[in-house]
């Protein structure tokens, strides 16, 4: 079992980390809430992610990828999380995923080049809104190749160009301004996306050939192993911000930190954050060796990682006082990422019942004789 990152992957890290921390902050993130007629893609930021090569990360080399596998994904999308970064950066990794998962090589030669350079932006819709993370609920049905459903709450669809849906027979590319396709915007409690209503109606898609069910659910799984990433990523720095607040703050004449009911509540939250993180980690290096607990992993990871980013990021509020609930300060930025992310690809109570799924079925029937 791996739980801890390689040297390359905390340099990349690191990298990661500064770059973000010298180019985009909590500045830019109330810029994106206070326009809303933008698309939340800063023309800027998408550039720099193309050029540093984060959008490439799961394309292989041959189609001008850095072929990197889950846990180096995982390791931007904790990056991402901790810094609010918007933009469509999950959902051109999973649609890049998702045909190096299961598309032709015609499909991967025709697709996979542009969306590892950001002349493409990618999303996805793999889900109904509320159903569990398998390909029971994915949103579309297929008749003879042309789809047809109402895709709720698709992050970035709207100003999407390449669109990939889960349908009752697999995956399909799709046209997001072809005919029969119409986007409507959605309000989102998180400002830094944009999120849209993606209707079908009868509309021609190219099906991914090798979308079995069980290819479905792995891409399922991979997306909610990013997520959780992300999640962990808000966590931390909710967390971090929190310690680092309660150490100056000062009431009756000693700083809050130092008072044993809030020294006791921040540890609790540091355990809390550092099992989720380790979870995450392992199950993207799960993912990435084919792990026979692969699919237990991402639940574990999931549900847990949703479950202290709520925690982490309500404290925050809770713990920088009177401040932590106005407008004017920036915690409720990392709060209402984390109440975007939390439900998204399975919210902790569904992962839980899988994971209690999984772990019946796997276990030993005992005998009566």
């Amino acid at each position: 079992m791996q739980f801890q990152l390689t040297d390359e992957q905390r340099a990349l890290r690191d990298t990661v980390r500064s770059y973000l921390r010298d180019r985009f902050g909590p500045k830019q993130v109330r810029e994106l809430y206070d326009d809303d007629r933008s698309d939340g893609i800063p023309p800027a930021l998408w550039q720099a992610l193309g050029e540093q090569g984060w959008l490439a990360v799961l394309v292989p080399e041959q189609y001008d990828g850095l072929g990197l596998g889950l846990l180096d994904a995982a390791v931007l999308a904790r990056e991402m999380g901790a810094g609010t970064v918007p933009g469509p950066w999950l959902g051109t990794v999973l649609v890049a995923e998702a045909l190096r998962l299961a598309g032709s090589a015609d499909q991967q030669a025709a697709h996979l080049p542009q969306l590892a350079a950001g002349e493409v932006k990618g999303a996805v819709a793999l889900l109904k809104p509320g159903s569990s993370p398998t390909p029971a609920g994915a949103p579309a049905t297929a008749r003879d190749g042309r789809l047809s459903g109402r895709l709720d709450f698709v992050e970035y669809a709207c100003s999407a160009d390449l669109l990939v849906v889960a349908s009752d027979d697999g995956l399909f590319l799709v046209d997001p301004r072809g005919a029969g396709v119409t986007c409507t915007a959605q309000e989102a409690l998180d400002r830094t996306t944009r999120l849209g209503s993606v209707t079908l109606d009868g509309v021609p898609g190219e099906r991914l050939e090798g979308s079995t069910p069980e290819l479905v659910q792995d891409l399922l799984d991979r997306a909610a192993v990013l997520v959780a990433n992300d999640l962990v990523g808000i966590a931390r720095k909710a967390l971090t911000d929190t310690v680092d607040y309660d150490k100056t703050r000062v009431q009756f004449g000693r700083p809050v930190g130092s008072f044993q009911a809030v020294k006791h509540a921040l540890a609790d939250l540091h355990v809390g954050v550092s099992f989720a993180e380790h979870a995450a980690t392992y199950a993207a290096h799960a993912a990435d060796v084919d792990a026979a607990d692969r699919q237990l992993a991402a639940s574990v990871a999931k549900s847990k990682a949703a479950d202290v980013c709520r925690d982490a990021t309500g404290a925050m509020i809770q713990y920088h006082g009177g401040i932590g609930y106005t407008w004017e300060h920036d915690a409720h930025f990392s709060f209402k990422r984390s109440k975007r992310l939390e439900p998204a690809y399975g919210d902790a109570a569904q992962h839980r019942e899988r994971i209690a799924g999984l772990v019946i079925d796997a276990a030993p029937v005992a005998s009566t004789g």
